[in-house]
């Protein structure tokens, strides 16, 4: 009988609380993953059915166009002309509750197998259509697309219409790939998009005659834009006017666009203080239109708290800035204009001074490199030589012309001594620095690089404002690349490119240089060949740096006399003396560059 009531008692104890919290996790675990394949499956039946729906427009909706005359194919605003729906016009229709739009995007093909109309060896490039019809699902906002090439029975020819040659490049002249062109014509009713090819072309052939009518916009994400222009009473001679189109002729045009670039104008006094509310107009280089003149940037700015104007998104191109403010002009840095090179972030600083009247900026550079000249005496004097003052230019240059004094040096004395080397030789005639080769001298290494002493400039405040070198440009297949290093510690040596990274490189010489205020300064130099026939040079390399607010090869008169005859005379050891012709001084920001023979 006792062991019947423990058998009993065994049996009614029930669930541990473990054996529950087990149990439970296996029936989530188990929902879980019921639910996420039912998801999976509802989820890819419902990509079926709009795979099935789009399929069937499209059936549907192709039909109609193969089903049409072919001098009818095209779309309502594009080219050719027609009464295909385009996406602004897009046929409507609700399936199961979703509504879908229907369009069409229809353009002519010019087929290589029989010449081309740009090549001239095609008079009839209207070879056969091709028609892009869209299925949009406005409720999961896929895009389903679908194409056919259709042909005439006969050549269309180019009698009936003619084309446009479209060429995209880059400030160096590289093709763009993937720019968007769009081409509107209001008075024909064409509003067409088209992208270039790898080569940077679009050709679009079969257009209707027209004058002076096409506009054409260039866009590409994260570059700047070039477009042709409307001849109007704002600005009655284009540049680039809207295209004309003539039958049986080809119009050739070309844009340029490259990556976009920022720009920070610093206002500061000459103890280096931010000044706030400087207004300045600044306009670029670039024209949209002569007689008179319209710039196709130019725009009014007043500096903030911090003394910066900050112009962001902005292409490249050489800028001219103008006080509108109470100010005089002292001297800046880098020197007047700012040029912009494309893809980068570049800093340029005024330093301006209480407002005076006919005042003369002599900016003083090398004849050669271009760079301004520290330490040149500048001599002002009237033609009646009643008038006489004499000043020193800011600014100074770290440069260095010879390494065959070979490598070992820390510290900057000897001019023709570096610091260390990998793959490069630098006793060659003529004195340069080029990759190490062998083979007897007919094959060279890959890549090197050269690292220099160290360079110190004196001050902590020191701002090194940009890198230049020679010769300018390369041979293709080689690379001259360079990072610079500053620091206060004389220790901490990071090389880096323009943005504060050792993953970038200053490869354009007269390039600014992004960097704190430091006081010492190391440059590396790499050299890279993809032919081993040849191999990079570089001749000299110069670092323009200012050691608080001092402005580089810049020496300011206030104060004059209007209408005097002035003469600007200046000497500096190692260089010819030059003179100027008599100047005239009657702007109260006037300047003179006079440019020195080594």
């Amino acid at each position: 009988m006792n062991i019947m009531k423990k058998l009993t008692n065994k049996h009614n104890r029930g669930f541990s609380l473990v054996e529950i919290l087990i149990s439970a996790a296996i029936f989530v675990i188990l929902a879980m993953t019921a639910y996420e394949m039912v998801a999976t499956i509802l989820k890819g039946i419902g990509s079926y059915r709009e795979n099935i729906t789009s399929s069937t427009l499209a059936n549907q909706y192709m039909e109609i166009v193969r089903n049409m005359p072919y001098s009818e194919i095209g779309s309502l605003s594009g080219n050719p002309h027609g009464n295909l729906a385009d996406l602004p016009n897009a046929i409507e229709t609700t399936i199961d509750g979703v509504l879908y739009k229907i369009y069409y995007v229809v353009s002519y093909v010019d087929d290589p197998t029989d010449g081309t109309a740009l090549e001239g060896t095609d008079t009839s490039p209207n070879d056969y259509k091709q028609v892009k019809m869209y299925v949009l699902n406005t409720k999961t906002n896929n895009t389903s697309s679908f194409l056919t090439n259709i042909s005439p029975k006969s050549l269309e020819g180019l009698l009936d219409g003619g084309a446009l040659y479209i060429k995209v490049f880059d400030f160096v002249g590289q093709p763009i790939s993937g720019a968007t062109i769009h081409i509107t014509n209001s008075i024909s009713n064409i509003d067409i998009i088209r992208t270039t090819n790898t080569s940077g072309e679009w050709i679009e052939v079969g257009l209707p005659n027209s004058s002076n009518s096409y506009h054409i916009v260039v866009t590409k994400n994260n570059y700047s834009m070039d477009q042709t222009y409307p001849i109007s009473t704002s600005n009655p001679n284009p540049t680039k006017a809207d295209s004309t189109v003539a039958n049986g002729e080809i119009t050739k045009i070309s844009f340029s666009i490259d990556k976009l670039s920022d720009l920070t104008i610093n206002t500061l006094d000459q103890y280096c203080s931010a000044i706030s509310d400087v207004g300045m107009e600044i306009h670029g280089f670039k024209l949209i239109g002569t007689s008179p003149n319209i710039y196709k940037f130019d725009n009014s700015y007043t500096s903030n708290t911090y003394g910066k104007i900050s112009l962001q998104n902005i292409e490249g191109d050489d800028y001219t800035p103008a006080l509108t403010s109470n100010y005089t002009i002292l001297g800046s840095y880098p020197i007047q204009q700012i040029n912009i090179l494309p893809d980068t972030n570049q800093n340029f600083t005024f330093i301006l001074g209480p407002k005076t009247i006919n005042n003369l900026l002599v900016i003083v550079k090398d004849s050669i490199t271009k760079n301004p000249i520290e330490g040149a005496k500048v001599e002002l004097s009237s033609a009646d030589k009643s008038y006489y003052d004499s000043k020193i230019t800011g600014g100074s240059v770290w440069g260095q012309t010879s390494w065959s004094g070979g490598d070992g040096q820390i510290n900057w004395s000897d001019k023709t001594k570096y610091y260390e080397d990998i793959n490069i030789s630098t006793s060659e005639i003529p004195e340069a620095l080029r990759l190490k080769s062998y083979d007897e001298g007919l094959i060279y290494l890959t890549s090197g690089y050269l690292v220099s002493s160290i360079f110190d400039t004196g001050s902590a405040s020191t701002t090194f404002t940009n890198i230049d070198w020679q010769p300018t440009s390369q041979n293709p297949s080689t690379t001259v690349k360079f990072q610079i290093a500053t620091n206060n510690d004389k220790t901490t040596w990071n090389f880096v490119g323009p943005d504060r990274t050792s993953d970038t490189f200053y490869t354009v010489p007269g390039t600014t240089i992004n960097s704190d205020k430091k006081r010492y300064a190391r440059y590396k130099v790499y050299l890279e060949t993809s032919d081993p026939t040849q191999t990079p040079v570089v001749t000299n390399v110069n670092i323009n740096y200012v050691s608080g607010c001092f402005t580089p090869g810049q020496a300011i008169f206030t104060n004059l006399q209007e209408s005097n005859d002035y003469i600007v005379k200046v000497t500096k050891d190692g260089y010819t003396i030059e003179s100027t012709d008599t100047l005239n001084v009657t702007d109260n920001n006037a300047n003179v560059e006079v440019l020195l023979d080594n």
